[in-house]
């Protein structure tokens, strides 16, 4: 098994944790000397996590996040500059939002890093949740927030999603791009005709890729330059895959799907669905392999001195936050009224204990969570550690202890 850290970089001061200075500094996420500061941890938690052994860095897409949380406006970006000062980790966007970009751009984009990384990198990618942000970057597409219920605005989201990817996957891998989309009303070249007029066109009928130039001088076809590093591209991931569809999909198109299923069961019959579609596409993993899960570690030499120093920041902020979204429902028991939604009061450490989200405690409590998943999926590929309450919480070096702890006491049981 491989070991990643995920990150929504925070702003150190924002947050429940410490909310007069939050107020004080309102809106935080403009406050420079407050960006600066989370700069500095992040760059220190990744360039520690690849010193003591983690095997990837994650961190996600978000905008406008005035709040401060989440603060991670374009992570090819963050990352390429995470790239300049690690040596060996992974570093993967979890993700890049498709339905906000232009494909040719983000495939551009995503091949830079690459190169940069001299391929570390994999590209998650992701369809957006946060109507707030979505909603305006994606207009373009007419895509809005997923909701991940089926509907029309769903499905519309769910659509451009895979036209932008099939967009990105055809400028990896072919010479030249020639497409018509009727999905998202994009074609290449612009006008679809042929562009006329184009000055060069000695140039590029000597130097450039063959057939961008038809027989009438016009771009019959763009060639989208640099290729991956990778051949043909980044390993792609899938964030928090958590409908049936969007497992069948992943698995459809070979995405490794980071599952937020907490209860180990719930786990793994989500990851038996993905083996299951991944045999239909001649692609035979074992139960767990290609797949990775998410949970909240907080370790100290006792579970007591562990849940006191992880246990209230973390409720705070995933509680106010997270609740909103509908993330409480992975706080689900079988004694909730299932008609009704699982309320912040509910979202303490305790109940995240007991469904198996949060694994508090000492090296022996944690090292016992982890072999409960892999009783029930031997070959479960990837674990997560999502360091919500602790990065731009806690201070950062019980941040890094934490993670020193993990890399030094539970690692070593299960890598390899």
């Amino acid at each position: 098994m491989k070991f990643s850290i995920f990150l929504n970089p925070q702003i150190p001061g924002s947050g429940y944790s410490s909310e007069e200075n939050a107020v004080a500094k309102r809106p935080i996420g403009r406050d420079v000397e407050s960006y600066q500061a989370l700069l500095h941890e992040v760059r220190e938690i990744a360039i520690h996590a690849d010193r003591i052994g983690f095997d990837a860095l994650m961190m996600t897409e978000h905008h406008f996040h005035s709040e401060g949380f989440e603060f991670s406006v374009n992570p090819l970006m963050f990352l390429t500059d995470l790239a300049a000062r690690t040596e060996r980790i992974l570093l993967a966007p979890l993700g890049i939002v498709l339905p906000a970009w232009d494909p040719i751009r983000a495939a551009e984009d995503v091949a830079l890093l690459d190169h940069f990384s001299k391929g570390r990198l994999r590209l998650g990618v992701a369809r957006g949740y946060q109507n707030r942000w979505m909603n305006v970057l994606g207009q373009r597409w007419q895509a809005t927030a997923a909701r991940s219920d089926g509907s029309r605005t769903d499905t519309r989201n769910f659509d451009v999603f895979g036209e932008v990817l099939k967009i990105m996957k055809m400028a990896w891998t072919q010479d030249t791009l020639r497409y018509k989309s009727d999905v998202l009303d994009y074609e290449v070249p612009a006008p679809f005709d042929g562009i006329e007029g184009w000055p060069a066109l000695e140039w590029t009928r000597k130097f450039g890729a063959p057939g961008e130039v038809d027989d009438q001088g016009r771009i019959h076809a763009v060639s989208v330059g640099p290729k991956p590093y990778q051949n043909p591209y980044p390993e792609l991931w899938q964030p928090f895959t958590i409908s049936d569809r969007s497992v069948i999909r992943a698995a459809q198109e070979d995405i490794l799907p980071w599952m937020f299923t907490p209860n180990p069961d719930e786990h793994a019959a989500k990851a038996r669905l993905y083996q299951e579609e991944s045999a239909k596409c001649g692609r035979d993993y074992k139960l767990g392999e290609h797949t990775g899960i998410l949970k909240i570690i907080g370790m100290a030499d006792t579970r007591e001195e562990a849940i006191a120093t992880y246990g209230k920041g973390m409720q705070k902020d995933f509680a106010a936050f997270f609740g909103p979204f509908g993330y409480l429902e992975v706080l689900r028991r079988e004694e909730d009224d299932s008609h009704k939604p699982i309320s912040p009061e509910k979202g303490d450490y305790k109940r995240m204990n007991e469904v198996e989200m949060a694994l508090l405690g000492s090296p022996d409590d944690v090292k016992r969570g982890i072999q409960r998943m892999l009783d029930r999926m031997p070959d479960l590929e990837w674990f997560g550690l999502f360091m919500q309450g602790q990065q731009g919480v806690l201070p950062l070096d019980t941040v890094k202890r934490n993670l020193e702890l993990f890399a030094t006491k539970v690692i070593p049981e299960f890598s390899g």
